[in-house]
């Protein structure tokens, strides 16, 4: 026997031999009813203990855990310690976590990594609290937000958690716009807190905003309601609308489906950086601020029926291709669909109704309450 397994087998030989647990009830006006409820819980699978070590053997590591009895680490768990276990010593105090109870040959397995993971986790809920910020270099990214590691741990930040200087100002629901400018981060090193912690998930998502950023924010938000009529300055003008500053801190989008009542191929040749514009608050979601242009101005359906009936000839303006057909504007803001049934092919509608030009057509279908309207080309009977 070697001086480290005659070292073990002193320290451990009363441990092995004792009694199974024994169930007593005892009144609770007893004088041992106090004794008994001050003996501590045997720990379980999933607990963390502490405990010192009595003896280390090639692949092992045998831990004191008084009064319950002796730890072991080894095998699998061993190895994922090695590194750590390389530099401890007899006497060295011990944090595990508990695989199985009642383990091999009666010892209680422990778990290095596990404890390390768990601690980890119990950094990450207190960082949480602090509010602690950390510099991670973002590794990948997805249509929905980044991938950053933490501590060994993969993390997420999505995409609506960006500061005001990163966030992805792309058109909603165009992912690839979307991942196109995230992957523009990839490389870099943001400054971000860690908002939500879950270990028994494995989720960790991150933060770039601020706490007085989201503070701040949620607090010139609760300013505004859904129907406010408010001015502001237009700060930026891309594709899909502009976003309008409704006061320092604060800016919303307004679609390019709500610029105007007529149709808006492209929102610059309305507006200009700089532009002062009234806007109405048409919803307030999850921190943002929607606005439309259109919704202050009246809407030429709620009178067209005034001016048009089914069946009647008008004049229209060819605006638009789609699928379907094309849309010819009669009237500012009232526009109705030229369905491409009506022709042996796209490529022949095309030809025959080009952009911009004007052409004669009869209104087959009118529901102006629904902003409906279909019409039929009436120049090939001219």
């Amino acid at each position: 026997m070697t001086e480290v397994q005659s070292s073990f087998a002193e320290a451990t030989e009363d441990k092995e031999k004792k009694p199974a647990p024994v169930s007593i009830n005892i009144p609770e006006t007893h004088p041992m009813a106090g004794f008994i409820g001050a003996i501590p819980t045997p720990p379980a699978a999933g607990d963390l203990v502490e405990g010192t070590i009595i003896a280390l053997s090639r692949g092992r590591v045998y831990i004191d855990l008084p009064p319950f009895g002796t730890g072991l680490i080894y095998g699998r768990e061993y190895l994922n310690a090695a590194d750590v276990l390389r530099k401890a010593n007899p006497g060295d105090l011990i944090s595990a976590r508990v695989v199985d109870a009642a383990g091999r040959e009666g010892y209680i397995e422990l778990s290095l990594k596990e404890a390390r993971q768990a601690a980890i986790w119990g950094e990450a809920e207190q960082a949480i609290v602090a509010q602690t910020p950390y510099s991670l270099v973002v590794e990948e990214a997805n249509k929905g937000g980044l991938i950053l590691s933490w501590q060994g741990i993969q993390g997420f930040l999505p995409a609506s958690q960006l500061s005001k200087e990163h966030y992805p100002r792309v058109p909603e629901g165009d992912k690839d716009k979307i991942l196109g400018e995230l992957q523009k981060l990839v490389g870099h090193p943001l400054s971000v807190r860690i908002i939500t912690a879950d270990a028994k998930e494995g989720k960790l998502i991150f933060s770039e905003r601020t706490e007085d950023e989201v503070g701040e924010k949620a607090s010139l938000i609760d300013k505004y309601q859904v129907g406010d009529a408010v001015e502001g300055a237009v700060t930026g003008v891309v594709d899909f609308g502009i976003f309008v500053k409704l006061e320092p801190g604060l800016e919303g989008l307004a679609h390019i489906s709500e610029l105007d009542w007529g149709l808006v191929e492209d929102p610059r040749a309305l507006f200009a950086v700089g532009d002062k514009v009234r806007v109405k608050v048409i919803e307030i979601k999850d921190g943002k601020v929607s606005l439309s242009v259109k919704a202050l101005k009246e809407n030429p359906w709620h009178t067209a029926a005034d001016r048009f009936k089914k069946g009647m000839e008008v004049p229209g303006v060819v605006i638009k291709y789609n699928k379907h057909g094309a849309l010819a504007s009669i009237e500012e803001g009232v526009a109705g669909l030229v369905h491409v049934s009506e022709f042996e092919t796209p490529a022949e509608l095309r030809a025959t109704l080009e952009l911009g030009k004007t052409y004669p057509f009869v209104i087959s279908l009118f529901e102006p309450k629904d902003q409906r309207m279909t019409l039929t080309y009436a120049g090939k009977n001219k």
